[in-house]
């Protein structure tokens, strides 16, 4: 497996497929999943003709499970460790969820000509947590509660977050896919349980305020109306105030999942943007 080593012996998996002389677009996967929560991305454009990466975020997938340096910080020095690895060159990044997070923290700090544009897809920027700066956001009980679970029982937690609110499969009209609760559980279940654990913090109270402010390419947030596990109000209403170049993209009833429920719907959107 394609692996990199980053400065404190963490082992990093990623794919890269695709002509390395195209255009790269990076993909950043979701808590606590890994980079085949974009196969339906990947394999779409990869057909489009663009050089597709996705990489195992540290102590997710097949990366290592580290007990430690499992915050912003150090992850999107890992995407920067990966990006000088295969010398990518005006890179896409697109980040759901925690992977958005990620996207922002990295794209913040990339050196110049590293990143041509950046997507924010159900993702957690500003900040999720309730505080006094973020009175919208979400009550600490609310992540105290998913580390609870977590700690119980994680294979049951697993098995109820894609059940239930992640794909929006607990609406009265949802059309169920068990293909897709299986594969959250299998993906989920590869991790780290400590480094899932520590992520919960780190995608709850990582404040991505001046990360937004200072990113400087064109940044294309795209949020389901109906998402359950990031709110639109507190996240994608108020990150497209932040971002300099920004293009808000909201749709109705779309859930938390929704580029693995409406990869149609996404994946013709992004083709938009990038060609923009």
């Amino acid at each position: 497996m394609p692996t990199i080593t980053t400065a404190d012996g963490t082992e990093i998996f990623y794919k890269d497929w695709g002509s390395k002389t195209a255009q790269p677009v990076v993909f950043h996967h979701g808590w606590p999943l890994s980079a085949d929560d974009w196969d339906a991305q990947m394999m779409f454009f990869l057909g489009q003709g663009y050089r597709v990466i996705a990489h195992d975020r540290r102590g997710h997938g097949r990366s290592t499970q580290t007990d430690d340096g499992n915050e912003m910080d150090t992850y999107a020095a890992d995407v920067a460790a990966l990006a000088d690895h295969l010398d990518l060159k005006d890179a896409i990044h697109v980040g759901h969820s925690t992977g958005g997070g990620e996207v922002a923290h990295y794209v913040a700090r990339a050196k110049p000509g590293r990143v041509a544009k950046a997507v924010l897809i159900g993702a957690v920027p500003p900040i999720m947590l309730q505080t006094p700066a973020n009175p919208g956001g979400l009550p600490m009980d609310v992540f105290d509660g998913f580390r609870s679970a977590l700690l119980a029982n994680r294979a049951q937690f697993f098995r109820d977050v894609p059940e239930g609110p992640f794909f929006g499969f607990n609406r009265p009209d949802a059309k169920v896919s068990q293909g897709l609760i299986d594969n959250w559980w299998r993906q989920g279940m590869m991790g780290g349980a400590k480094a899932h654990y520590d992520c919960i913090k780190a995608f709850s109270e990582t404040d991505f305020t001046d990360d937004l402010k200072a990113i400087d390419v064109p940044v294309l947030i795209m949020h389901g109306e109906d998402d359950q596990i990031v709110p639109i109000a507190d996240s994608a209403h108020l990150a497209i105030k932040l971002v300099k170049h920004g293009t808000l993209k909201t749709y109705a009833g779309f859930p938390h999942g929704m580029a693995s429920t409406h990869p149609e719907v996404i994946n013709a959107d992004l083709l938009s943007f990038f060609k923009a």
